[in-house]
């Protein structure tokens, strides 16, 4: 939201000298030019996603009054213009599916592949929360709902496997967002058919990497990335610091675009959805989605610079 630490972080660190030349018109228009998105496959099924997705967290939990939702709406609208589909909700994420909802209205809706979730214990009351999700969304289909954190998964899995076979819903997911959720979510991956997995992973967070990720890999599950920026670590971290000239072997353009290639180049994640509630953030973190991605030498420099900060 306007006054949020994190957000005058990030412009801060997108003010940086070195950072100006992926904001002016002409190297924007350079970057919608520069080839279609990445697109990476839900192994279940084989449809392919445009591989940098809208998460609604925080961002989209605004009054659902139209002065507040408009500039929401053309970052959306933006969002679908240059190529991407995948944007992430929750009916814990306050007014955002309310919001969501209202923007989604007169055809994006059939342009965008919406993601929500379940987070109640219980049969009855996950299926209401589920209910009132599509009232709220405004829309009779959900591409993805997933159990939030992990929150009675055998009822609620139940429930979303139910309205996935009711053509309802076309997939099923689990999420999570920390690392000590790692030993619960490890063996459920492993007992249960699931169509996507949520998890944390980002350049300074990186445990998702040694067997959660692989993991997914071997059972076929889609990954979405939450918090690929650490929220506002990795944009604190770098503040005030020139990217390294080396970041243009693997055509990244700004800090937003470092974080995201280096989580994308990990073959096993399908979709990182950082927040993105303006325009400016929309074309420079869909510019991470193209070009080329850094390979594991560039991967490992990355690694050792940011540790190092």
């Amino acid at each position: 939201m306007a006054g949020s630490p994190i957000l005058a972080t990030r412009r801060a660190v997108l003010a940086g000298a070195a950072l100006l030349p992926a904001f002016l018109p002409g190297a924007l228009r350079a970057a919608e030019g520069a080839g279609a998105l990445i697109r990476r496959p839900i192994p279940s099924s084989g449809e392919q996603l445009p591989a940098i997705g809208i998460g609604t967290s925080r961002r989209y939990e605004v009054e659902p009054v139209p002065e507040k939702i408009a500039p929401l709406r053309e970052a959306v609208e933006r969002f679908v213009a240059l190529g991407g589909t995948v944007i992430d909700t929750a009916p814990s994420y306050g007014t955002a599916e309310d919001v969501l909802g209202q923007i989604l209205q007169g055809g994006l809706r059939e342009k965008v592949f919406l993601a929500s979730k379940v987070s109640e214990t219980g049969r009855e009351a996950g299926a209401a929360q589920i209910a009132r999700s599509f009232e709220r969304l405004r829309t009779d289909r959900i591409d993805l709902i997933a159990v939030h954190n992990l929150i009675d998964p055998a009822s609620n899995l139940a429930t979303v496997r139910d309205l996935k076979a009711k053509g309802r819903v076309r997939y099923v997911g689990v999420t999570v967002w920390r690392d000590g959720q790692f030993a619960e979510l490890e063996p459920l991956m492993k007992r249960e058919a699931l169509d996507f997995i949520q998890v944390n992973y980002a350049i300074d967070n990186r445990a998702a990497a040694e067997r959660v990720l692989p993991l997914a890999a071997e059972r076929g599950m889609a990954v979405m990335v939450n918090v690929p920026f650490g929220r506002d670590r990795l944009f604190k971290a770098v503040q005030g610091r020139e990217l390294p000239p080396w970041a243009a072997e693997f055509d990244c353009a700004s800090w937003p675009q470092f974080f995201l290639k280096y989580v994308l180049a990990n073959p096993a994640v399908t979709c990182p959805i950082p927040g993105m509630a303006k325009i400016a953030y929309v074309e420079d973190n869909l510019g991470a989605a193209r070009g080329r991605l850094p390979d594991a030498a560039a991967r490992a420099r990355m690694e050792a610079f940011i540790d190092a900060l």
